[in-house]
């Protein structure tokens, strides 16, 4: 009986220790199964899936503001601006939010070195964006007065917008300075929203200073209409219905209009830097190509500043005189247009020729291009394209009002060849840019690309220990450097290169490089820089007319009687900020290409 029950009582012990090692094993695989959830959901989650959930979430918030926008434009008892207002300011605290979050994160990592892309943005077009941000705080500030001036019959939205716009643009400058150069490589699915949330955040800002912008001109418009005999047409009264308890909210109104393209500009280039940091995310640099590129020196520059100025007087000219004649009687009316179509005829036909010689000499001295990927250089060519399709819209359009119009004042024929002159001057200008851009430097690439050889040799015990470098990795000597070469590059790029470090990398460079970058430009380099200099100062020019008012496509009356009131205006409040975002995107481009020459 006694070995009967110990036989049993031995079943059921290895029965019980069976069953308790199925249920930890299945309790285990259970774990290891949330746990691989949890990784992919977080960490391993594919990129292009990544890339396509935000850009998702991003469009549709962009797509509710614009529906707020269309509501609003209507002028519906439903709608109203406070509406809108309060939407975008949810948005931007919700920025402020990611942007301290990430700061913070970024400074408990102070240990990891963040890898950076040297060509994401450059200390001018941040320092030209902080000045765009000074004037949008100015701004900022004209609305506030103008909320206590008729704070007793508006909104509070009104007076706590500009606050936390004022405190987003402090916090997004930062931001911008210090951490546009980032190459996300923690959280990366969590980051993706929010560097796609603060993209579509200024998208969305920018799209309400062009339709308020664009309110403000087509209500100018049309009291000048009705002045001519246009009676039929209603002009919407944006002032509150209530007086104003300050002398100065007059001043605070016709000042903002003023502010307006400034801060316009500065939302749409904040929107293009931080989608380069989007796109910058989970991405390997490659050490090779990201180095600054030495400089030469600017010599030889005489021309193209002498017509640049040239140019800029005469727009600052061409710009005070239409706005005050274009006020006036018809005769005076017609002849302010003519001459807006006179000198843009003029500046066209200059403006073409240089992009045409610039365009001769890369064909008579051809040069490899450049194909290594850069976010920030295939931006800027889509930007540049995609830009020109409104101006492209509006030009075809007044085409087709020239040669259909019965009517034939004096500028008719001038509105063509200005019409045709804008498509074939931005299809030159696009053509010099993007090949100045993609083009290799004679010498500069060539002395990169010696000075990056050596590189993982500096800390080897001996240079022959090192594995040659003709295009193929080794990745079994590359792990050891990796850390150093990193370090060393942030180091050259802040000039915290010092004493003997410093000595063994410059002397690890042919001694022609620092020749070549010291010699005198040639004259084909001249005249390219001279060419980028001219265009630049025109694009200034092309920018300020339409910026602040002088919009002869309002008022030459041609393409309103082909097409009527309402779809021309439509067609001229699209093409209008997108030819404005043209000129100011030309200008920053034409300028990388003279630093590049």
């Amino acid at each position: 009986m006694v070995e009967h029950g110990g036989l049993d009582l031995m079943c059921l012990n290895k029965s019980y220790s069976h069953s308790s090692t199925t249920s930890s094993s299945s309790s285990e695989r259970e774990k290891k199964i949330f746990t691989k959830l949890k990784v992919s959901l977080t960490e391993d989650y594919p990129q292009k899936n990544a890339e396509i959930l935000s850009g998702q979430y991003g469009t549709n918030l962009l797509l509710i503001g614009v529906s707020l926008m269309l509501a609003i434009a209507h002028h519906g008892a439903s709608v109203k601006e406070e509406h809108l207002l309060s939407f975008i300011t949810t948005l931007m605290i919700l920025q402020l939010t990611w942007m301290i979050w990430y700061i913070v994160s970024r400074d408990r990592q102070s240990n990891l070195q963040p890898e950076k892309d040297v060509h994401a943005t450059t200390c001018w077009i941040r320092g030209g964006l902080t000045l765009l941000a000074l004037l949008s705080l100015i701004m900022d500030a004209f609305r506030i007065g103008y909320f206590v001036g008729y704070r007793s019959c508006v909104s509070a939205v009104l007076g706590v917008y500009p606050i936390i716009h004022a405190t987003h643009t402090i916090a997004q400058v930062h931001f911008l300075w210090f951490h546009i150069k980032d190459v996300i490589k923690t959280f990366e699915t969590f980051e993706r929203f929010g560097v796609i949330h603060a993209v579509f955040t200024n998208l969305l800002l920018w799209c309400n200073g062009v339709m308020s912008e664009a309110e403000h001109f087509l209500n100018n418009h049309k009291r000048r209409l009705s002045s001519l005999g246009y009676v039929n047409l209603t002009i919407v009264d944006m002032e509150p219905h209530c007086n104003c308890t300050t002398s100065a909210c007059s001043m605070f109104s016709n000042s903002l209009y003023y502010l307006y393209p400034f801060n316009i500009e500065y939302h749409i280039f904040v929107s293009a830097m931080l989608f380069v940091m989007w796109k910058n995310i989970g991405r390997s640099i490659d050490l090779q190509y990201n180095r600054k590129r030495p400089a030469t020196r600017t010599q030889g520059l005489v021309v193209g500043p002498i017509l640049g100025l040239v140019a800029l007087a005469s727009t600052i000219g061409v710009l005070v005189v239409y706005i005050i004649h274009v006020e006036e009687s018809m005769d005076t009316r017609e002849s302010a247009i003519a001459m807006f179509y006179c000198y843009g005829i003029v500046m066209l036909v200059f403006m073409c020729s240089a992009g045409a010689t610039g365009l001769l000499i890369y064909r008579a001295d051809p040069m490899p291009m450049d194909t290594t990927k850069n976010p920030s250089r295939t931006l800027d060519t889509e930007i540049l394209f995609g830009s020109s399709v409104g101006s492209w819209l509006m030009s075809w359009c007044s085409v087709v009002a020239v040669a259909a119009s019965s009517s034939s004042p004096s500028y008719r024929w001038t509105n063509l060849m200005y019409s045709l002159l804008i498509v074939l001057e931005k299809y030159i200008q696009n053509l010099f840019i993007i090949e100045s851009l993609y083009r290799q430097r004679e010498d500069g690439e060539r002395d990169d690309a010696e000075a990056a050889g050596p590189v993982p040799e500096i800390f080897s015990v001996t240079s022959s220990l090192a594995p040659p470098y003709n295009g193929i990795i080794n990745r079994a000597y590359e792990n050891p450097d990796k850390g150093c070469v990193t370090l060393e590059n942030e180091q050259v790029e802040n000039g915290q290169v010092y004493g003997t470090f410093s000595t063994r990398k410059h002397s690890a460079v042919p001694l022609h490089a620092g020749n070549n970058v010291a010699e005198t430009p040639s004259k084909k380099r001249q005249i390219l820089k001279n060419i980028a200099v001219f265009l630049f100062m025109c694009n200034i020019s092309l920018w300020i007319l339409p910026a602040f008012g002088c919009r002869p496509q309002y008022d030459n009356g041609l393409e309103q009687e082909t097409f009527g009131f309402t779809i021309w205006t439509t067609v001229l409040n699209f093409a209008v900020p997108m030819n404005l975002f043209y000129r100011m995107h030309s200008v920053a481009s034409l300028f990388e290409v003279f630093r590049r020459v």
